[in-house]
């Protein structure tokens, strides 16, 4: 389960996303540089194999550690994508290119948002979409739907096996795990309507909606995503118009949201923004999140790098350059010394103890908001580039207080199925081996 959104500010963008996934799946933050005249004629995505382009933008990656693609990311054009899973009545069983695998490649091939969508929708139509999206969950598959921005622009594209609908955001958008496109279309893919008549969904009488016609409903009641859209839609309306560390600020606390406003893990639903597993009712849980402030002469990119950003920070990094940004991880290596496998601990001793939790949110928040001072002074003044790099280090020495702090405590459980959960997923991922 995720959570994507986009605002549209004037000269500038505001996007967010969190990336649920299955506890214990590291994503990592990765910089792939821009590529020129490639000879390799080939790559190798998720499951299947398609054809290489010659050129490719620099890349920046929020990735589950196993699959090619990424859950969000930037490019060095100011392009964003965040992708949701979505469940719909045409879902092939078929390999093909999964949602993660078109994000990168959205955003290794698009110039802009509107050329991103359509690298998307042409792959997707020569390729489909599918395969195993699941860690440990093997029959865990999905379609998708994505967020593509630019400075300029932004467009919500919701796909149903290979059909395709798209609407460009005029002020904001909210996705989450379900279809959200009914009559109100810019685009859609080619024969839609015959293929929807074939299928038997659509019967031709006045224009086809997208949502009615193919969602599975099923799932996205239990995942309670229309609620979660809309408290993402309200969250984002409060949001500053003016002043670059407000709107941040603003947006990293969208995806801090919970139902609950003591934020209490164990009693969270799957209406959170910010969420939290607990079992099979709460299968997912925030393993990354994201915020972008997108300017025609700049953009800002803030990653977590660790889950759970109600108890984490976020850092900053730049998607070109050499800058040995904190929160970056080497592409293709082990996740053993990545900093979301280090972190990981603090996270979960936090989960059983308000005490912790309210201590990591504090000091947090107070390192958080010196970063996002250095980075509103560093858009006016000369010397921005040593003011992120100073913001950077305090956030750097919180993280690193917080694991040395926790990294060899033992874990304290709840006599509760809460607490039988997280002792079965820390033996299970080699955080607590007694």
């Amino acid at each position: 389960m995720c959570d994507t959104f986009v605002i549209r500010r004037n000269d500038k963008m505001l996007f967010g996303k969190n990336s649920d996934r299955e506890p214990g799946e590291a994503q990592l933050v990765v910089r792939i540089p821009p590529v020129s005249g490639d000879l390799q004629k080939k790559l190798e995505a998720t499951y299947i194999t398609i054809d290489q382009t010659q050129s490719r933008h620099g890349v920046l990656l929020s990735k589950p550690s196993w699959i090619w693609g990424a859950e969000m990311g930037a490019n060095e054009r100011g392009v964003v994508i965040g992708n949701e899973a979505v469940f719909t009545r045409v879902m092939e069983k078929t390999d093909g290119l999964i949602g993660m695998d078109l994000v990168r490649l959205g955003l290794e091939r698009g110039d802009d948002a509107e050329h991103a969508l359509h690298v998307i929708t042409g792959l997707l139509q020569a390729h489909g979409q599918g395969g195993i999206c699941g860690f440990r969950d093997k029959r865990f598959r999905y379609d998708n739907s994505f967020i593509i921005a630019d400075p300029e622009n932004a467009w919500v594209l919701e796909t149903a096996g290979r059909h395709w609908a798209a609407k460009k955001v005029a002020d904001f958008a909210a996705i989450s795990n379900c279809l959200t496109i009914g009559t109100d279309y810019d685009m859609t893919s080619a024969g839609i309507e015959d293929f929807a008549k074939n299928k038997g969904y659509f019967k031709g009488k006045g224009p086809l909606d997208f949502q009615a016609t193919f969602e599975a409903p099923l799932m996205p009641f239990f995942a309670r995503s229309r609620k979660r859209i809309k408290t993402t839609e309200c969250t984002i309306r409060v949001i500053p118009e003016t002043g670059m560390k407000a709107a941040l600020a603003g947006a990293i606390e969208v995806l801090r949201t919970h139902q609950s406003p003591a934020g209490v893990p164990a009693s969270g639903t799957n209406a959170d923004i910010c969420m939290h597993a607990a079992g099979l009712v709460r299968r997912s849980q925030t393993c990354g999140a994201m915020v972008s402030l997108l300017k025609k002469d700049r953009s800002i990119h803030l990653l977590t790098g660790t889950s759970a950003p109600c108890l984490s920070v976020f850092k900053p990094v730049e998607v070109i350059g050499n800058g040995p940004f904190y929160v970056l991880h080497p592409d293709g290596q082990t996740v053993e010394d990545s900093l979301w496998r280090r972190f990981e601990p603090v996270h979960r001793h936090a989960l059983f103890s308000a005490e912790i939790r309210d201590r990591l949110r504090q000091s947090g928040k107070r390192t958080e908001s010196k970063l996002l001072s250095g980075l509103e002074a560093g858009s006016d003044n000369s010397g921005g580039q040593s003011r992120l790099y100073t913001a950077e280090e305090e956030i750097r020495g919180w993280t690193e207080k917080q694991i040395e702090t926790f990294s060899r405590r033992s874990f304290q459980y709840p006599f509760s199925p809460y607490g039988w959960f997280w002792k079965r997923m820390n033996r299970m991922d080699g955080f607590d081996p007694v």
